[in-house]
């Protein structure tokens, strides 16, 4: 008798399971020559070399389902287990719908939703250094944080770094209560709410404390090396000219850098200072570099944010 152990760290124990186990039964009756016993984390097999192998190809199967769905129906998971995998695994939707990117909770299917959006996404796919630049509510930093949750999906990096300039507090955090990640969090909060939809809370929570999932200021990005990571700078219209510079020059061989940012609502004492607006100026002929300009059309709020950043911007124009 042969024994093989499966790992299910990659997703979690209960979306393979079941509720109540009922994925686990239909594992059990479709391969019913083989002892399979489910153990924390764990799943051990023991029976017959072939049916063994057999299962684990299933196996396989469905665990890139999950780790691509978060979640498996019965009905799929029956289709799953048949002689022929379905077309839900491969990446089919991809190439039939530019703007799919994943589904998230609860089955919700995440997409890049204007041309501009979906744009950011090719340029995701083909170029290391992306900047996304845009007014409130393009879905600037929703998309690159989608683009990121789905490269680690796809085990394409091993992590996701996310910085952002801490100007309202002058980037010394040292009077704030907490650890460095409760103190940086409330300047985080439109990228945990993106994740939130994106990746099971349990699941999150572990990749937090895993630092699969890292969030810093962009002050304690110097030094550092990043590296088969996809790295997001959010509000990056608050850097200064060399903090940017500093982060650029982080990137490790096999990076992705999204910038994204507002250069209309630069926070700096002087907003000719702004790092973001010199970066693009300075970057923008480089081959392998991308901007993308989001506009007041890409919009995604409620129907009166656009007629508020119109406003606002012929104000501007008056003043």
């Amino acid at each position: 008798m042969s024994e093989a152990k499966i790992n299910l760290d990659d997703v979690h124990p209960i979306s393979f399971l079941g509720i109540n186990n009922q994925n686990f039964k239909l594992l059990q009756q479709a391969f019913p020559k083989l002892k399979i016993i489910a153990r924390g984390n764990e799943i051990i097999i023991k029976g017959d070399p072939e049916e063994i192998e057999r299962l684990s190809d299933k196996i396989e199967l469905i665990l890139k389902y999950l780790s691509r769905y978060n979640t498996i129906t019965e009905e799929k998971l029956v289709d799953l287990l048949g002689d022929i995998p379905p077309p839900a695994v491969s990446e089919d939707a991809d190439q039939k719908d530019a703007g799919f990117l994943l589904v998230g909770n609860d089955g919700a299917v995440i997409r890049a939703k204007t041309p501009n959006q979906i744009a950011l996404v090719e340029a995701a796919n083909v170029n290391d250094l992306i900047f996304a630049v845009g007014p409130a509510g393009t879905g600037k930093t929703y998309t690159s944080v989608a683009i990121a949750v789905r490269a680690l999906k796809r085990k394409e990096i091993k992590r996701i770094i996310i910085a952002r300039p801490a100007v309202e507090a002058g980037e010394n955090l040292g009077f704030l209560p907490g650890d460095l990640k409760e103190k940086i969090d409330p300047y985080l909060r439109p990228v945990y709410d993106a994740l939130d939809d994106m990746i099971p809370a349990e699941k999150l929570k572990q990749y937090f404390e895993q630092r699969t999932i890292e969030v810093a200021p962009l002050a304690f990005m110097r030094g550092r090396t990043l590296n088969n990571a996809v790295v997001i700078l959010d509000e990056a219209q608050n850097a200064t000219h060399s903090q940017l510079k500093m982060f650029l020059t982080r990137m490790g061989p096999n990076a992705k850098f999204i910038i994204t940012g507002d250069l209309t609502q630069i926070d700096l004492p002087k907003q000719g200072s702004s790092g973001l607006l010199n970066a693009i100026h300075i970057l923008k002929n480089i081959p392998g570099i991308s901007i993308i300009e989001l506009t007041v059309q890409d919009v995604i709020r409620h129907r009166l944010v656009k007629s508020i950043v119109n406003a606002y911007e012929q104000f501007k124009q008056i003043d």
